[in-house]
């Protein structure tokens, strides 16, 4: 039963499972747009619109104290690449500085071909 169990699983045990949620929400941030099974973009969707929100915060606390290292190490721990990293912060988050939330859109594209999984865009809005 699956009792208080949150999340999907995707058919991964939890290590593979994360590793694909970082790829995933790196590839976003650095191509601002995936394409990926709607499963997966519903998964990573909150945990990439957290990394936003952090790296906005991050920028305030700059400006204000002069500093963010502790929000660019939150998000370095879960991007592990520095260039999408510095991306997010110099570039995505503030495009989103006024934006109280929802920083992603999914766009519906129909099955995929060889197995029939609903494909989608999980792209970053302008």
């Amino acid at each position: 039963m699956r009792h208080r169990a949150a999340g999907r699983h995707l058919g991964r045990d939890s290590a593979h499972r994360v590793a694909l949620f970082r790829n995933l929400m790196t590839e976003l941030f650095r191509h601002e747009r995936i394409k990926t099974t709607r499963a997966k973009a519903l998964s990573i969707r909150s945990e990439a619109e957290h990394l936003v929100t952090v790296a906005k915060n991050g920028k305030a606390k700059a400006a204000a104290e002069g500093t963010d290292v502790h929000e660019r190490r939150q998000a370095a721990s879960v991007l592990r690449d520095p260039a999408v990293v510095k991306k997010l912060f110099d570039e995505i988050a503030p495009r989103f500085q006024d934006r109280p939330g929802g920083y992603t859109r999914v766009v519906k594209l129909g099955p995929r071909l060889g197995d029939g999984a609903e494909m989608v865009m999980l792209e970053l809005v302008d």
